[in-house]
């Protein structure tokens, strides 16, 4: 007989560290017992991202009252409307008066003020909410944050559009102003990342008796900075003041990410959800299909999150002017970023709206699916906040106003679904991303240029 192995078993090379699949041997290890088993499901967070935005009088409905009607946009959400806020009077004044696109993604989840660039000086002007979430609770879960995308990123400079990167237009999670977060476009790879951290399908052939594999799970906690003490007092000692501070700062923020690994690596207490996903392994690159790679990105995201993998998680369906051609729908022919400049030409702007709601149906399948998950009592989207919208209002004329957003889930009861909540005209957004973060359990006292949590949200 041999000895049951953790769930949380590592593979330790030189410089890696790998985490096993799912394996027989780990299923007699009794996962479900309280030690590492949290006693309820945890609060997710999901940024759901479309560019280019909306017809705004198919977007918003007329009057003020929850019983609102379902507009043309809004129509493939009517089977959820319990299930999800109406957000609206919600902006980025750091947006106003810049660039149509560039500057307006990253600000998405920021509300930074996006500086012009070449490329090598990036200032996004803000840490992504994501990312500011992740370094509170990121250490919970294999994968602190999970970014999933359409679009690869773009390069150069758009001199059109007032000498902005395009790299800009590329993300909307950064880890600091100066660094996007890159988000996998691929979803074999998205898919292994879910299959080198959590639980996974058995490989065949793999042997956990194997001495190889059981002498690589010995630990090697010794700290980088433990290693080269005595050179770095060295060096300390010979530099002037104002590069020992400089060390200084340069050797805590070494410890800092140290100290992160290895939270990451002790084991967590995880939510296990009874039962599983059928899901296979995709194929190689990215399907041919549009609607196919969109779709699969969705489901692995529904995977990282019904696995505990993540509990924060961003997915672009397009960067900031995305050629994607949507000639594939029935009466369309052209890009969505095209089309969104459609000069208000009925043909045109016909086009434009069928494409939104093609988006529109994608996060209907997407809240369907994790609606119909349960926890326990409750569902994967009760126990989840899921922000779709996209950084303009108006497409056609880049209006950066009252942006298109809907809140869905019930937020484990913090949230009140159901309603179409009116803040006061031009009440930032990053108020709400701070109420979001209140109900992760992250005390900040603000966070871009909010002015207080959005109220009215329970």
């Amino acid at each position: 007989m041999f000895k049951p192995l953790s769930r949380r078993t590592l593979l330790r090379g030189l410089g890696a560290t790998m985490s096993l699949p799912m394996l027989e041997v780990m299923s007699k290890a009794a996962p479900g017992t309280s030690a590492n088993r949290l006693s309820e499901p945890p609060l997710r967070m999901v940024f759901l991202f479309m560019p280019n935005g909306v017809r705004p009088d198919y977007w918003t409905p007329p009057g003020d009252g929850e019983d609102y009607e379902f507009t043309p946009h809004l129509k493939p959400l009517e089977g959820l409307k319990d299930d999800f806020l109406l957000l609206e009077n919600l902006w980025h004044k750091n947006t106003v008066g810049r660039n149509g696109h560039w500057p307006k993604v990253p600000a998405w989840l920021s509300g930074g003020y996006v500086e012009r660039s070449t490329g090598r000086d990036l200032n996004s002007g803000g840490t992504s909410v994501d990312q500011v979430a992740a370094r509170y609770i990121g250490a919970n879960t294999p994968l602190p944050t999970f970014e999933l995308g359409i679009d690869a990123p773009r390069t150069g400079i758009d001199n059109i559009g007032g000498g902005f990167a395009r790299i800009y237009g590329s993300f909307i999670s950064w880890r600091d102003p100066h660094t996007p977060v890159p988000k996998e476009i691929i979803p074999q790879l998205a898919f292994e990342r879910l299959f080198r951290n959590t639980s996974a399908p058995v490989v065949s052939g793999l042997n956990p008796n194997h001495p190889s594999v059981l002498a690589s799970l010995q630990r090697d906690d010794t700290s980088v900075l433990d290693l080269v003490l005595e050179d770095a007092k060295a060096v300390r000692r010979r530099a002037s003041a104002a590069d020992q501070v400089k060390l200084d700062e340069y050797f805590e923020s070494v410890r800092a990410v140290e100290k992160r690994l290895e939270a990451a690596l002790r084991p967590q207490k995880r939510w296990i959800n009874e039962g599983k996903i059928p899901m296979d392994r995709p194929g190689p690159g990215i399907p041919a299909s549009h609607q196919e790679h969109v779709r699969l990105m969705l489901d692995i995201l529904i995977l990282a999150l019904w696995t505990d993998s993540t509990r924060i998680a961003t997915f672009m369906f397009g960067d900031a002017q995305t050629s994607q051609d949507y000639s594939w729908l029935p009466g369309v022919s052209g890009s969505f970023h095209s089309l969104s400049h459609h000069l208000n030409e009925p043909g045109k702007r016909e086009q434009y709206e069928k494409i939104i709601n093609w988006h529109v149906e994608q996060v209907a399948y997407f809240l369907n699916k994790v609606k119909n998950l349960k926890e326990g009592e409750s569902s994967l989207l009760d126990n989840s906040m899921i922000l779709f919208g996209s950084s303009l209002k108006d497409g056609n004329r880049h209006d950066p106003e009252n942006l298109p957003l809907i809140l869905a889930g019930r937020g484990k009861a913090t949230l009140r679904p159901g309603r179409r909540l009116r803040a006061a005209p031009k009440t930032p957004l990053c108020n709400l991303y701070l109420a979001m973060l209140h109900r992760m359990g992250i005390h900040e006292k603000s966070f871009g240029d909010s002015t207080g949590p959005l109220e009215g949200l329970a």
